[in-house]
């Protein structure tokens, strides 16, 4: 069993209804990590949620709180958001560099996966920001400088490149369609088990004593499609065995 933390992977929507001479405004709070989390807890992972809104405030600041896990996992979360602590944003006050902090617990034998998403890797007009921060340097890819996401409205299938890995879990058939990720480059050293529309989607590497992944889809919708993450088979062993692989 490791331990996971997964930071991200909710929003909150604010609307606008306009009705002739009268608007009003309604507001949903949604999450989007109950097909990851239940597929590592039915593998028997400890599955910790840190939803959006709660990581500027509540992110792990130092190796003590990060030695609570086994992996991080950050799904559509900007680097703001870890970085950008209230007391720093809104006090300017000094603070923990987490993100610093996050690359030295790696370095020391810890696990991180990026998963894809508008406010992942470069991101969304480049909101997410990563590249131009120390967790570049971790991650087994290259971040682009610019709006790095690929719709693929169509959709695409991964074509699997390394099928026997141990971080792909035995996901060996065919793989559901995806309708975008974000685009990246390999970087030397790592190894790419996974591609889509020609391009890395899952891509595995060390850092120090530790490990880090990247997959550039998503792990649910829009870029995962109900018939990826709820009718496949193969969810479950691919994200289970990024994590037990990142886990050693």
């Amino acid at each position: 069993m490791s331990r996971v933390l997964i930071a991200g992977e909710s929003w909150v929507t604010h609307a606008t209804h306009i009705k002739g001479m009268d608007t009003f405004t309604t507001s949903s709070y949604q999450v989007g990590v109950e097909q990851l989390r239940r597929a590592l807890e039915d593998r028997g992972h400890d599955v910790t949620h840190l939803p959006a809104h709660s990581v500027p405030a509540e992110f792990p600041a130092d190796d003590r709180e990060l030695s609570r896990y086994d992996v991080v996992i950050l799904s559509d979360i900007g680097a703001n958001s870890i970085q950008l602590a209230p007391a720093v944003f809104e006090r300017a006050q000094r603070g923990a560099d987490r993100l610093a902090a996050l690359r030295g617990w790696i370095g020391g034998g810890g696990g991180l996966l990026m998963i894809g998403g508008y406010l992942s890797f470069t991101g969304f007009e480049g909101k997410a920001a990563y590249r131009n921060t120390v967790l570049h340097d971790v991650l087994p890819v290259e971040l682009l400088a610019e709006d790095d996401r690929v719709e693929l409205p169509a959709g695409a299938r991964a074509t699997v490149e390394i099928p026997d890995h141990p971080a792909l879990g035995g996901a060996n058939t065919p793989w559901p369609h995806l309708l975008g990720y974000n685009r990246v480059l390999p970087r030397p050293g790592a190894t790419t088990l996974a591609t889509i529309n020609g391009d890395p989607l899952v891509v595995v590497g060390e850092h120090g004593s530790g490990r880090a992944a990247a997959f550039t889809s998503d792990c649910s919708p829009h870029w995962a499609p109900t018939a990826f993450c709820e009718d496949w088979s193969g969810y479950g062993q691919v994200f289970g065995g990024l994590i037990e692989w990142l886990a050693r």
